[in-house]
């Protein structure tokens, strides 16, 4: 490449960078890698523990920062050790997107955007990509596990969401960092945003494109152990939320009530000048 990748310098300017998880894409990993470099060489990607030819095409980008998992542990794994490894590296935010194709490296300035609008008492941003699933091209179980877990969102957090499970992502490090985050797999995505509303970090949609294309994606998704892991997750977060989050949420309501009345009482007696 020889001139600077488009958005390096707003990458820059707001300390973010690019994170991929990858186990055994490698029909679309190269073509991934060399999309996102087009628009920043902030690039982190984790190696899952592949046994296809990952290793020998991370080789050809000499400027990325690999993490080599050796053996597979999931994508929430991967995903905490990359958040991990770029708060190492001085990054406050991170993009996540998958290596099967889908995202769309364009629309890493959807993300860009919004952190570039936020208000300044609003740091704690977390933006989940919003794609449209009523899209020929999206398959009927994504649609219908995406309205399952968004629902569930709702009833665990009270912040309604269109879409909880795409993996293009915009994170805040610190505040992910500090998350109690013990999930291993794909329930990951769903815990961390989960626990990081319970936190007071802002969850937002925002409109991102997808493309499912059947002669090139390769998923790991596994219906039934990880539809089941899901839902372990959600029944316990709704427990939670039932008996810890909500009680706490009250209690620091009222506490918050009394603190602002004492102050006004207090205000009302101060002497005239």
């Amino acid at each position: 490449m020889t001139h600077p990748p488009l958005y390096q310098s707003r990458f820059d300017a707001l300390q973010c960078c690019v994170l991929i998880p990858t186990y055994n894409n490698h029909k679309t990993l190269q073509r991934v890698i060399d999309d996102v470099h087009t628009y920043t060489r902030n690039i982190i990607v984790i190696n899952d523990g592949s046994t296809d030819g990952t290793a020998k095409i991370l080789k050809n980008f000499p400027f990325l920062k690999v993490v080599h998992i050796p053996v597979n542990k999931g994508k929430g794994n991967a995903l905490k050790e990359g958040f991990k490894e770029a708060a190492r590296l001085g990054y406050e935010y991170a993009v996540s997107m998958d290596s099967d194709g889908q995202h769309f490296p364009d629309d890493l300035q959807v993300f860009l955007n919004a952190l570039e609008k936020r208000l300044p008492e609003d740091p704690e941003l977390l933006v989940i990509g919003a794609r449209k699933m009523d899209d020929p091209s999206v398959p009927d179980k994504s649609s219908i596990g995406n309205r399952f877990s968004s629902f569930w969102y709702w009833v665990e957090t009270g912040v309604k969401l269109q879409d909880t499970q795409c993996g293009y992502r915009l994170y805040p490090l610190k505040q992910v960092n500090s998350l109690n985050l013990f999930t291993s797999r794909f329930e990951l995505e769903i815990e961390v945003i989960v626990k990081a509303a319970w936190t007071g970090v802002r969850v937002i949609n925002l409109p991102v494109k997808v493309l499912y294309d059947p002669n090139e994606r390769v998923t790991h998704f596994r219906p039934w152990q990880d539809v089941a892991r899901i839902t372990l997750l959600n029944i316990g977060f709704v427990f939670m939320k039932l008996f810890y989050i909500a009680p706490r949420n009250f209690l620091r309501k009222l506490k918050s009530g009394k603190s602002k009345e004492s102050k006004k009482t207090v205000s009302n007696k101060l002497p005239l000048e």
